[in-house]
């Protein structure tokens, strides 16, 4: 087990790759009565494309797939494993994002059962014919849901036009007429090739001894078979900057318009973790820095009535994509988007990208990452995304510190390309008829 020490953050973490391959990650907290337990797959709603286990050719699955099986493992021959969580006074969890699937259990009592209880339910997939079909109807109402949900629909409709042909574009959880395709023997074709151990990992965080922890996980899973490790090899649709969709809209019942920029990272995807976490803390800095709440630029706009409290931008980073995207509720939507471009594209004469406020942001992003360390939820969901890689969550501070001015106005030249841009607009239904959208290519 290897023990990797963090004074400054008074941190102590346990690491250790079990046979099988599965990356096990202990970060004990004794002064916590909770622990929280996040058993992760590398395998998200994107991965539609790939090699099966003991394979040759690529195999295409239906959208939704992954947060179907998601669901699904819950359920055993003998019951509900939400059931047993509860009877051992834990809860339970799960979620799937583009690129992960997660399930976790938090408790302050039966540590050791209900940590086996992860691992066993999630290592032992069990689906019918009839199982699969009972699911469809619960899944379609929860796609139906989202698609109601005027943010969520703003947020996917930025990314539509971002990448329009990969799968990236597509609802998570999929769509009603794609959930209709899926089958157990799909769902046991994903579950084999993605729930291998070597593509997992496990994070608990709490009150816990480290090697007695890890004695248990260690005997868990040397009881168990599974398959050679393999690598898993997955395909994307190859896509062009022309591809991206300059501008479109949509018509949905809200009392006001709201509109979207985005911005596509263009640029080669960085190739290790620190340079990615570096590109992603510099663009995020650099943003805060342009339009952040105290910023002249976000009390300008704010001021004239143009964007309201909604206003806000985010960031996204994960597996061979990025991109960001910014704005909120408006009375004129093409004018924000106007306002946006230009403060984006006109940075390098910005007042504000200075280093005395870039001292004062990164201090204030340390503090809430310091903050964020109180809550055992945020670790191990921080963990599972970048924990896959040579660094981790704990790594953050070291990073942030280093980082310059210059390396902020890098990672915007790099990033911020009128060619990589894109507007989402989305009106009151009674402008139009409801639900209409309308496209203009670049």
């Amino acid at each position: 087990m290897e023990k990797k020490v963090y004074p400054k953050l008074n941190e102590t973490l346990y690491t250790e790759v079990l046979p099988n391959g599965l990356t096990v990650t202990l970060l004990p907290k004794k002064d916590y009565h909770k622990t929280y337990g996040l058993f992760t797959t590398n395998y998200g709603s994107i991965d539609n494309q790939f090699i099966p286990i003991n394979q040759k050719g690529f195999v295409e699955v239906p959208d939704g797939i992954a947060h179907f099986l998601e669901h699904k493992l819950f359920e055993k021959e003998d019951g509900d494993v939400f059931q047993k969580f509860g009877k051992q006074g834990a809860a339970a969890n799960a979620f799937t994002s583009f690129t992960r699937t997660s399930y976790l259990f938090s408790t302050t009592e039966s540590v050791a059962q209900n940590l086996e209880t992860l691992l066993d339910f999630v290592q032992a997939p069990y689906f019918t014919a009839e199982t699969v079909e009972k699911e469809k109807g619960i899944i379609a109402q929860e796609i139906q849901m989202y698609q109601d949900d005027p943010n969520w629909r703003l947020f996917f409709g930025i990314i539509n036009n971002l990448y329009p042909k990969h799968p990236l574009h597509i609802d998570i959880a999929g769509t009603v007429a794609s959930i209709n395709q899926i089958t157990a023997e799909d769902l046991y074709l994903c579950y084999q090739t993605f729930y291998h151990p070597s593509n997992m990992n496990l994070f608990v965080i709490g009150n816990l001894e480290p090697e007695s922890m890890m004695a248990l996980i260690r005997a868990n899973q040397a009881a168990k078979v599974f398959p050679e490790t393999q690598n898993i090899e997955r395909k994307f649709p190859e896509e062009k900057i022309t591809d991206i969709v300059r501008e479109s809209s949509v018509y949905m019942p809200v009392s006001r318009p709201k509109s979207l920029v985005g911005i596509k990272g263009t640029a080669p995807y960085p190739k290790t973790d620190k340079e990615r976490l570096r590109l992603k803390f510099s663009l995020q800095l650099f943003f805060q820095l342009l339009l952040g709440t105290t910023s002249k630029n976000y009390l300008r706009l704010y001021d004239s009535g143009l964007v309201d409290d909604s206003f806000e931008y985010e960031f996204s980073m994960d597996r061979s994509f990025y991109f960001a995207d910014f704005g909120g509720d408006t009375g004129e939507p093409e004018r924000l988007a106007d306002e946006l471009e230009k403060l984006l594209l006109g940075y390098e004469s910005s007042e504000e990208l200075t280093e005395k406020n870039l001292a004062l942001l990164k201090k204030k992003m340390l503090g809430k990452f310091f903050q964020s360390l109180n809550s055992l939820e945020y670790i191990a969901n921080q963990f599972s995304q970048v924990q896959m890689g040579e660094l981790t969550l704990l790594d953050f501070p070291q990073i942030i510190e280093e980082i310059q001015l210059t390396d902020v106005l890098a990672s915007a030249k790099q990033f911020v390309k009128p060619e990589a841009m894109s507007r989402f607009y989305m009106y009151p239904q009674d402008t139009e008829s409801f639900d209409e959208v309308k496209k203009v290519s670049t």
